[in-house]
């Protein structure tokens, strides 16, 4: 399984890299500023944006810290639904992460053609099988697992027949630079032979622009208006003009990057007359 596809788009070996812009919380429960990060994701050229779709009386408890935070950026599905037509008028895939059954179930009946587990939960097998059980391709984050858990997350889904995508990720917020062990997509790729990405949580841009010469098919990068504003999420965030500029570096590097067809190239013509072939 080199390649899948998520409402007829490709992702994976011999594509170009699938760039989402991962908007999470970061419209802070608001519609409208929700409908201007899709409008500044779709100027800036990426593949996708991904939201969060959860009842928080179901996520968390109310005695957890966060709570509060998330109450106020939950979004109501039919609000999630105007945003799915929105953003596919804008040409960009909608998909999102859900963290309770409900929500599963609110996303199959949109249905949209992908799905993403949170790092979080990629130990929580009841979610993982709801998710596999709608038949639509799924995006995995492995931040803090095990080997030995990416394996039963993936059994759950080869289990039920699932395409599926893993994403490097480190679970630190932000990380340091030093510490996102990119050579971990070598190692996915190479293990479970799926397109394998990565998920960033550092400032800036460079790390995951580094991710794709590794080898990553697919980049998550977190999305804001404003990186200065108040949330748990903003900071580590590109706004749309870095967001721009790790488009145009990533399809920068894979031009570079090119194929990896043994030949002699177009540009090397004009030089094989100096060849010396001597037998």
């Amino acid at each position: 399984m080199k390649t899948i596809h998520a409402n007829g788009r490709p992702i994976g070996d011999g594509h170009p890299t699938f760039i989402i812009a991962e908007v999470g919380i970061n419209h802070n429960g608001q519609v409208g500023l929700a409908e201007r990060l899709i409008d500044a994701a779709a100027r800036a050229g990426a593949d996708a944006v991904k939201f969060q779709t959860y009842v928080t009386e179901q996520r968390v408890p109310r005695s957890n810290p966060i709570f509060d935070v998330l109450k106020r950026c939950e979004i109501s599905f039919s609000q999630q639904a105007r945003l799915k037509e929105y953003a596919e008028q804008q040409g960009l895939l909608f998909f999102s992460t859900p963290f309770d059954l409900e929500s599963v179930a609110f996303l199959q009946s949109l249905g949209v053609g992908l799905y993403k587990i949170a790092s979080f939960d990629l130990v929580n097998l009841q979610l993982l099988r709801a998710v596999a059980a709608t038949g639509a391709p799924v995006v995995v984050s492995r931040g803090m697992a095990t080997a030995e858990e990416i394996d039963t997350a993936v059994g759950v889904l080869k289990m039920a027949g699932s395409l599926y995508a893993l994403l490097h990720c480190i679970s630190a917020y932000p990380t340091p630079e030093e510490s996102a062990n990119l050579n971990v997509i070598r190692t996915l790729a190479q293990r479970y032979g799926c397109p394998v990405g990565y998920s960033d949580h550092t400032v800036g841009i460079d790390v995951p622009v580094y991710a794709v010469a590794v080898g990553a098919q697919l980049i998550e990068k977190h999305f804001t208006l404003d990186r200065h504003a108040e949330g748990p999420d903003h900071a580590m965030s590109a706004d749309p003009s870095l967001l721009a500029e790790l488009v145009r570096r990533i399809r920068s590097v894979e031009r570079i990057l090119g194929h990896a067809e043994l030949r002699a190239y177009e540009v090397e013509q004009a030089t094989l007359v100096y060849r010396r072939v001597n037998q």
